[in-house]
């Protein structure tokens, strides 16, 4: 055989055509290449260089004319390593150095290459063998290291950091022995153990034995970063022992100042070396010292391209695009890179930069642009296309901004790819089809996303009609091809490993494909075209192509977040990939340009203030402020604007716009401080605070109407859909949705504005709790329009595929379907897509691009657009039958649950919100929910249906301020009315059970919903026979004891005048809430409900109370306080009063003067005004409690209360002598009249309060008391003389003033035993007759006559029969005492624990009894002591040794008394004559119209009570019909829940399972489930619980319940033992458990639901993900051609998420509790309790963030006049138990008591906010409890805020406790907005600490 050696290639080639045509014997020649064609000599290394047998793959155009010496030191040692054989390994920083020094030693030594870039997804089949289909069989095809090994080439392997473990490895053999077992049962073998064989065997039997020789030639070039510096996975031991290492940092200073004189020869070289200094700097190990990426030096060669085209530009201007530190940076990363920049003079630019572009010329692949830089011209070129039309497809307003930063991109464009930054919504995909309309480029959008793979980036498989495999280009390889610009959007989304198989695309405009193909830049490929002398049909055969040399790629991404190593996607590596351009939000001159230019007719007002609004947001400083800002985008902010000028008109623009804006920010699910962040913004900007309210809207208010083929709701209409296409419509009737739908106002004005956006042409989202009828309300909407829909329901295993096509096999062949996606846009139906934030962000931003950009690509190749005008420019590889275009009746609309806990899905809103229309689903609102559930269950009664919406809103508000972790939704309240309707005899208490079992097994939260549930009247828990009335006691008869005979009648004289107002004065009418507990929960009393005034102190006394009826059912009550002065008003059931405080409007009262105030309500027109008068300050107002106006109301008769107290003072003590003037508070509202009486004078006063005028009426005689019988008809009665009365009645029918007195004569009076001195005098009086029913039944007998009802203190009560209308004669039946009553003393005192401060010098009013008389139940209720009421009264030992007092009710209707136990107040006034003064018992009383009685007592606690036999009757049915009649004890099913057969004995600990086994039942072994006796769980009988960690198997309650008492009590003691021997354990004794349960009961609830918050957020962080190229699992759909080709990796499975090799270990938040331990904190504790619940906030830091140290630090420090540095608990060590809790607590309570008085708030925060700061954490936080009274100390709100702002990385909040005057609200307004509160209950500090941890601590 002839062999011919040949060196020329062309030669080569001829002679190798030749042969094929030449005769067989000729065909023996073979012509090879010489073993080699010279040598290449690097110093005095010599390598000998070989002619390639594939010319076109060894590296191309990489030496430069002349090679630095670091560059040639490092090209000799790979040399060096070459010749021994030896793989070498590149370690380095980022950049490609590394792979173009491999390069150019490949190139020089003329070697071919073959380069695979490693990521994550890289696995052994990308290395070694690769499946493929053809013609139903499947072959192998070999991969880059087979190839390699065989063909002699070197394999360069980049980004060995990235690969993931266990996949390198599959190389080790074939790098230490060059062996390699293949999938196709080939073996590599080493070249000299082959060539031995192949002497001994044919080379066929060597193929037989599939044996492959190595080639000796084979080397490998492994490049990577240095691991641990840089993010990825460390070598494998084994893997690095096979390779030599060289460091190849960068190159050296000079070389690299030598290249880039070269880059910018007109350049001054001093300026040239500054930069290059700086930029070194930033790459030493100082730098990384201070956590800075590596400066990306290989980008200056770019950076001096720009300054040799514009030699003006700015230097720190220039290095920003290298390296954005002020996007990358903190404050103390950003300081340090000033200070480089400073030290070497970059900062020397002055003045602006002015850049403009002039003009643009384009020819063919190039284009001329002409720009001006500060008045100099300048032209350079760049790369463009023809893609384009000429008409102007995009709108785009272009800003003075805008111009500058397009400039920016062209200069960038001309030099290097790069990437825009910018937040949401800010115009970076306006701004590229912008730049591209300039050039004429077609963009090729690519969406990047989290699972994005390598492979995605560049080509994906897919199947042929045959069932052969092929690849198919991605949208980028498409576009390097076709000279498009590649749009890569979402570069913060993907991962950074999958990038980086773009370094060599972008650095050297070449790229290896998975099917094998390199795609070369074309200047490359040109030149070696022409070297080689082939043709592009011979290039393409080598699979080597040309890179269009229009290609560009503009990457867009949002802003990374400095100091979160989480998020901080833009690191070393990334940096040398593009330069950056940082795309600022618009400010608003700039953005009012642009939505001047989109929505010319918007009014300017409009546009200003919404604009102001957004500003705002912007420039705070508050973080709560600038996260808010993002929601108003400039995307955003178009929206409104268009809505705004089609839905406002200019009379309430403002309204519209702060609704708008509150939309937009989904204001309804913020957290509380952003929330009031957002609302001070709004009023600061002259807008309202609050949206638009729907709450009170009814169906009457809005309609919603369908005819004339419109759908019309409110004012806004719209066609239906296909009205104007039959056909179109009967093809999509079935996808119409039809639901069962009950119209309420609150839903329907939520498709309002729904209709308002979808003619808009908007898409819409839907943000809302689970339950609240989303996708009802859609579904409705959609209904009537008559539009189809398609719907999908996303969930956490959504890929971002199967949002778009889903894969399917077919007779062996990968078929796409449609998605429902797919299939709307096609046929423009509705897409409504469900649950939207159970998928990953990064899968549904899918859906932004589409609707962004209008374009999307599917997995099947195909692409969705929306502009027709796009077909005509689409690629020459691209068919019609690839592109969808999108119908322009497509809308989608997305639901999703509200951001935040307890969803804790992905959140949506804040990645997506900006590309819908928000709207915020609610819960409907009372009225509508009512409305609603009335519907469901019509036969429900509507008080069952009102106690349900109460109950469930109240859990719902919970929910909102994270009392409880569950969202209650209307759903759940209409599956109960639906069970009622269905099942009447259920019972609600029992129904609701349905929906509160699931936290039946949580204590807290049990005991939580139950007390909301008995608040609002739903007796759960009760049973039927919990009847718990007063016992009745018969009274006697009644007799007639007595005659009234009228004589002596006189006319008065009177005299009229004119009522002198003053004012108005306006008053803070300020809301409280109230927690208004209903009784009846576990049993029926008399007491319907009881609740606490807010503001009420322990010195404060209520002086009256009244009621009013305002019509509609409306009941108010009024009460009125003295010291200090206050009224308040509480509708009747309302969760709130409003309180009207008068101290700055009646004069300074003290106990010395003892105010007493007393009340008259008005009715209409004046209702909600009360008159309110002061006896002792003979002050009367007239108080609007509606709107909070007072005005002075000046009787010339009073003195003032200045001659009061003087005559006082002079009077030693006693009474003047003129008496005291008092008013009857009996009056019918509805006159709106007072009446005062002078006691012991003789003067009546009747004010007219609607008329202003006055009536004085002399009357001869001393008056002691005036009652009103009438409105015209009043009972007077003698001072000293009570029993002798008098009426007082008009002279005529025309007048309502009386005038007349009739004298009273009694006759035959009753002399009464045992009245024990008791006075006659008459305490009340009915003013309405009684039926004549009621009056029957009470005397016996029949009879019809005026009667009033007297009750005086020797009798229950007397019945006047005949008054106050028949004056001839009038019969009095008594019904007499068997007892008479106690004499008069405080017995209220009679509580020796009272701390009487002071009772006072002068004689005291007597006080009137705390009495009522109620004409419709015939019933007289009066106090009398506990001592009175007879041991008859209650059963057997059942008298409670802790009442004190009863209520008497005297039901003479029936004949019967009965005495309701009055609950002692909680705390007693210090005043004890003053509250005496008032009422003797400290009780008070008064009732309604419906004769509901309410009770107040000395600690300001408000009962109510239904005393009348009637109401209890009804209310008793109703009680009864909730429990419902299937009794609990009544075994009516087999369940599992049986009984265990077994009886209990006694209790023990029982036996330990050492192998822990699960036992059920029994009684032997401790930590069972649903046993007896042993400590267990579910069980009965058993000392305590003991949870062992298994399931709980639960024995019914009703075996419970009958466990004997004595085993009981057993079980007890030994619980008991149990829980001291804990406490011995930690050494704490009983008395302080005892001590630490009274704060930490006190927070509880809130502990509890921080830690299930807690709880959740852990749980969310360690939930499970994919993990894919498994050999099981389940089938990866992403993988089904590899499945067919049979490839083994092909599935996924759940597993634990590793963390990022390289990624920082997250660091833990740092709170530091700042607690104010000064003297006054000690001294008020007594009267406001600050110090204790100071000491409760304490105690709920140290429970709730037990055990979380990895995830939350904190520490508490005190501050007092001793200093400002008191450490209780630090960082190092936080309490572990309940002592060492404790301890901390009483340190802080000793600190109080003993410290010097003194204040350090100022110097305590600063130094909390600037010692934090010294650890190291993911955020910080400070949290200051203080003083409010800060002004005491010479503290300025101003300095206090400075001290919070001194670190703009620290979060700091301030609490104030106590306030005088509106002290505290302006202080809070002072302060930075949402970071204080004024709490003036200190019970409510748990709760603002809660709400401030779940709002900004817990995010």
């Amino acid at each position: 055989m002839l062999r011919i050696y040949m060196k020329q290639d062309s030669s080569l080639r001829r002679l190798n055509r030749l042969s094929k045509v030449l005769n067989d014997d000729l065909r023996q020649l073979t012509v090879v290449r010489a073993n080699h064609d010279g040598v290449v000599k690097i110093g005095k290394t010599e390598i000998p260089v070989t002619t390639p047998n594939v010319p076109q793959y060894v590296p191309y155009e990489y030496l430069p004319e002349e090679l630095p010496q670091s560059v040639l030191r490092h090209l000799r040692w790979i040399a060096q390593k070459d010749l021994l054989g030896q793989d070498i390994f590149l370690i380095g920083p980022p950049g490609p150095l590394r792979r173009v020094l491999a390069m150019q030693y490949l190139e020089l030594t003329r070697k071919e290459a073959e380069y695979i870039s490693l990521s994550r997804d890289t696995t052994e089949n990308d290395l070694k063998q690769r499946r493929e289909m053809r013609e139903g069989s499947s072959f192998y095809i070999d991969q880059c290291a087979v190839k390699a090994a065989i063909e002699g080439r070197v394999l360069i392997l980049e980004g060995i950091e990235k690969a993931e473990r266990n996949v390198l490895p599959a190389l080790n053999n074939l790098l230490e022995n060059r062996e390699m077992q293949l999938d196709d049962g080939r073996f590599l073998m080493h070249p000299k153990r082959y060539d031995q064989l192949l002497k001994d065997n044919s080379q066929e039997k060597m193929e037989e034995w599939k044996l492959v020789r190595v080639n000796e030639n084979f080397r490998v070039f492994a490049l990577g970063l240095p691991v641990p510096k840089y993010r990825g996975n460390p070598l494998d031991p084994p893997l690095r022992s096979r390779f030599q290492a060289r460091d190849i940092y960068h190159l050296s200073f000079s070389d690299q100042l030598q290249a880039l004189y070269q880059c910018a020869p007109s350049i001054d070289s001093s300026r040239i070396a500054e930069i290059l200094s700086c930029a070194t700097t930033l790459v030493t190990q100082d730098s990384s010292n201070l956590g800075l990426p590596d400066f990306p030096l290989d980008n200056l060669t770019s950076a001096m391209s720009i300054l040799e085209k514009i030699p003006s530009y700015p230097t720190p201007e220039l290095l920003s695009l290298l390296y954005p530190h002020h996007l990358l940076l903190n404050k103390e990363g950003l300081s340090a890179v000033e200070d480089v920049y400073q030290k070497f003079n970059i900062h020397n630019h002055t003045g602006p930069f002015h850049i403009r572009i002039e003009r643009v010329e384009k020819n063919g692949t190039a284009a001329q642009v002409e720009v001006t830089a500060d008045h100099q011209s300048h032209s350079f070129e760049v790369a463009c296309n023809d893609h384009m039309l000429d008409e102007d497809i995009n709108t785009f307003v272009a800003t003075d901004y805008h111009a500058r930063l397009l400039v920016d991109m062209l200069l960038t464009h001309s030099t290097k790819d790069f990437c825009i930054i910018g937040g949401k919504g800010c115009g970076k995909t306006s701004l590229v089809r912008e730049f591209a309309k300039i050039l004429s480029y077609r963009t090729e959008p690519l969406l990047m996303y989290q699972d994005m793979t390598s492979r995605d980036l560049l080509q994906h498989r897919y199947t042929l009609p045959n069932g052969d495999t092929v690849w198919k280009f991605s949208p980028l390889i498409q576009a390097t091809l076709d000279g498009s610009l590649a749009v890569l959007d979402g570069l913060d989304r993907v991962n950074a490993g999958t990038l980086s198989i773009l370094q060599r695309l972008v650095h050297d405009r070449e790229i290896t494909l998975h099917d094998g193909m390199r795609l070369l830049q074309h200047n490359k490929y040109d030149s070696m075209r022409d070297k080689l002398g082939v043709t592009d049909q011979e290039m393409n055969e080598r699979s080597v192509f040309r890179i269009h040399p229009s290609f560009r790629m503009i990457g867009l991404a949002e802003p990374p977040k400095p100091g979160t190593s989480a998020q901080q996607w833009l690191n070393s590596e990334l940096l040398t990939l593009f330069m950056y351009h940082h795309m600022a939000p618009l400010n608003s001159a700039q953005e009012s340009a642009i939505i001047k230019g989109l929505v010319p007719n918007l009014p300017s007002e409009v546009s200003r203030d919404l604009l102001a609004v957004s500003e705002r947001l912007r420039s705070s400083k508050d973080g709560n402020a600038r996260s808010l800002a993002s929601s108003l985008s400039t995307r955003q902010l178009i929206r409104i604007s268009r809505r705004l000028n089609a839905y406002t008109s200019p009379s309430n623009y403002k309204q519209y716009i702060s609704d708008a804006v509150h939309k937009a920010c989904l204001s309804r699910f913020l957290p509380p401080l952003t929330r009031h962040t957002l609302t001070d913004v709004l009023s600061s900007c002259d807008l309202p605070e609050e949206p638009i309210l729907t709450k009170h809207l009814t169906l009457d208010d809005i309609s919603c109407v369908v005819e004339g083929g419109k759908l019309t709701i409110d004012n806004v209409s719209y066609p239906l859909y296909g009205s104007d296409n039959a056909a179109e419509q009967s093809a999509s009737d079935a996808k119409i949705p039809d639901i069962l739908f009950y119209d309420n106002a609150q839903h329907l004005m939520v498709m309002r504005d729904m209709l308002q956006d979808y003619v808009l042409g908007e898409h819409i989202l839907l943000v809302g709790n689970q339950g609240v009828g989303k996708n009802k309300v859609v579904d409705r909407f959609l209904h009537l329009l008559n539009k189809p829909r398609e719907y999908l329901q996303l969930h956490r295993d959504t890929t971002v595929q199967s949002l778009t096509v889903q894969p399917t096999v077919r007779n062996g062949i990968i078929v796409y379907e449609d998605s429902a996606l797919v299939r709307a846009v096609k046929n423009g139906y509705a897409l409504v897509v469900d649950e939207a934030d159970k998928a990953p962000i990064h899968v549904t931003c899918v859906l932004k691009s589409l609707l962004e950009s209008g374009r999307a690509s599917l997995a099947d190749g195909r692409k969705i657009v929306t502009d027709p005008n796009e077909l005509a420019n689409l690629s020459k590889s691209t068919s019609q039958d690839e592109i969808i275009l999108m119908h322009p009746d497509f809308r989608m609309f997305v639901l999703a649950n509200r951001p935040g806990f307890p969803f804790l899905g992905n959140d949506f809103f804040s990645s997506l919100g900006d590309v819908f229309s928000c709207h915020a689903v609610d819960n409907p609102s009372i009225a509508s929910e009512l409305h609603m559930l009335a519907q469901y269950g019509p036969s429900v009664p509507t008080a069952t249906l009102k106690k349900l919406v109460a109950a469930f809103g109240e859990l719902r508000d919970m929910a909102d301020r994270g009392l409880i972790s569950y969202p209650y939704s209307t759903r759940e309240v209409v599956n109960i009315v639906k069970h009622l309707e269905q099942f009447p005899d259920d019972g609600i208490a029992s129904v609701v059970q349905n929906v509160f079992d699931f936290d039946a097994y949580k204590k807290e939260a049990k005991e939580q919903l139950s007390s909301v549930m008995h608040k609002h009247g739903i007796p759960v828990g009760a049973k039927p026979q919990d009847v718990h009335l007063s016992k009745p006691l018969t009274i006697s008869r009644p007799e007639l004891t007595a005659l009234w005979k009228y004589n002596k009648v006189q006319d008065c004289d009177s005299f009229s005048g004119t009522i002198t107002i003053r004012g108005p004065i306006y008053l803070n009418a300020q809301k409280y809430e109230i927690e208004r507990i209903r009784h009846r929960g576990f049993d029926f009393t008399e007491e319907v409900a009881h609740w606490t005034l807010p503001q009420f102190y322990q010195s404060s006394i209520v002086s009256d109370m009244a009621t009013c009826n305002e019509g509609e059912g409306k009941e108010v009550l009024y009460i009125a306080t003295v010291n200090p002065h206050a009224l308040y008003r509480h509708d009747n059931q309302a969760d709130h009063v409003t309180m009207i405080d008068l101290y700055d409007v009646l004069p300074s009262s003290n106990a010395m003067v003892q105010p007493r105030a007393k009340i008259v309500p008005m009715g209409k027109p004046l209702e909600g005004q009360v008159v309110v008068y002061d006896e002792k300050l003979k002050t009367m107002l007239m108080v609007d409690t509606k709107i909070g106006t007072v005005r002075r109301i000046d009787i010339p008769s009073f003195k003032g209360p200045m001659d009061r107290l003087i005559s006082w003072m002079t009077s030693s003590g006693k009474d003047d002598s003129e008496g005291v003037i008092r008013m009857c508070s009996s009056l019918p509202p509805e006159y709106c009249s007072v009446v005062l009486y002078h006691r012991e004078g003789n003067n009546i006063i009747h004010l007219n309060m609607l008329d202003g005028v006055m009536n004085v009426i002399e009357i001869p005689i001393t008056i002691g008391n005036v009652k009103i019988l009438d409105v015209d008809k009043w009972l007077i009665s003698e001072y000293k003389n009570e029993e002798n009365l008098f009426l007082l009645e008009p002279t005529s029918a025309e007048t309502l003033i009386p005038t007349r007195l009739r004298h009273i004569d009694i006759e035959n009076k009753d002399v009464v035993d045992g009245t024990n001195g008791q006075s006659r005098q008459v305490h009340a009086v009915t003013s309405t007759s009684l039926t004549s029913e009621s009056l029957s039944q009470m005397l016996e007998q029949s009879i019809d006559s005026p009667n009033r009802l007297l009750v005086d203190d020797t009798c229950y009560a007397r019945c006047i029969v005949g008054l106050p209308e028949l004056t001839s004669e009038n019969e009095v039946y008594t019904f007499k005492r068997e007892e008479a009553l106690p004499k008069k003393s405080t017995s209220f005192t009679s509580n020796a624990n009272v701390n009487v401060y002071y009772r006072g010098l002068s004689k005291a009013i007597p006080a009137e009894p705390p009495l009522l008389v109620l004409p419709k139940s015939a019933q007289s209720i009066r106090v009398v002591p506990g001592n009175y009421v007879p041991e008859k009264a209650f059963e057997k030992d059942m008298r409670a040794g802790t009442i004190d007092h009863y209520m008497e009710v005297a039901d003479v209707g029936n004949h019967v008394v009965r005495y309701i136990a009055l609950p002692p107040a909680i705390t007693s006034s210090p005043y004890v004559s003053w509250q005496s003064g008032i009422s003797e018992s400290g009780y008070l009383m008064t009732s309604s119209s419906d004769e509901l009685v309410f009770t107040s007592d000395t600690g300001g606690v408000i009962r109510e009570w239904e005393t009348g036999i009637t109401h209890l009757r009804r209310s008793l049915t109703e009680w009864r019909n909730m429990i419902g009649s299937t009794d609990s004890r009544d075994h009516l099913q087999v369940t599992r829940e049986q009984a265990s057969g077994k009886d209990v004995t006694a209790p023990k600990h029982g036996k330990i399972d050492e192998d822990n086994t699960p036992h059920v039942g029994g009684n032997t072994w401790a930590g069972g489930t649903g046993g007896r006796d042993t400590a267990g769980m579910g069980g009965k009988g058993g000392p305590y619980r003991l949870d062992a960690g298994h399931d709980v198997t639960q024995i019914p309650d009703w075996e419970k319940e009958a466990v004997p008492e004595h085993v009981k009590q057993a079980a007890r003691e030994m619980g008991l033992k149990a829980f001291k021997e804990r406490l011995q354990e930690i050494r704490m004794s009983e008395y302080d458990a005892k001590q630490y349960e009274e704060f930490s009961g006190n927070v509880r609830k809130q502990v509890t639901s921080l830690r299930i918050i807690l709880d959740s957020l852990q749980a969310k962080k360690k939930e499970r993900h994919w993990v894919k190229h498994q050999t099981t699992g389940e089938l990866d759909d992403m993988k089904l051609i590899e499945g067919l080709t049979g490839e083994k990796n092909i599935y996924k499975k759940r597993a634990d998420e590793e963390p990022e090799p390289g990624v920082p270990q997250e660091k833990p938040k740092l709170l530091r509790v700042v607690v104010d331990v000064s003297g006054s904190m000690y001294r008020f504790n007594g009267v406001d309790q600050r110090l204790e619940r100071c000491m409760e906030s304490a105690c709920l830091v140290m429970e709730a963030f037990h055990g979380y140290k990895d995830k939350f630090k904190y520490e508490i420090y005190g501050h007092s006049g001793d200093g400002y540095d008191i450490p209780f608990v630090t960082f190092d060590r936080p309490p572990e138990n309940d002592k060492q809790r404790l301890k901390v607590l009483k340190e802080m309570h000793a600190h109080a008591q003993f410290c010097m008085s003194g204040d350090h708030t100022l110097e305590a925060t600063r130094f909390a906010v600037n010692e934090i700061k010294k650890e190291e954490g993911d955020e910080h936080f400070v949290l200051i409890l203080s003083d409010a009274n800060l002004q005491r100390y010479g503290i300025r709100p101003e300095r206090l805020a400075e001290a919070m702002s001194t670190d703009d990385e620290v979060n700091a909040f301030a609490i104030f406790i106590g306030s005088l005057g509106d002290q505290a609200e302006r202080l809070k307004k002072s302060l930075p907005s949402g970071r204080s509160f004024v709490c003036l209950d200190t019970k409510d500090i748990p709760q603002i600490m809660q709400q401030i941890f779940t709002s900004s601590f817990l995010k």
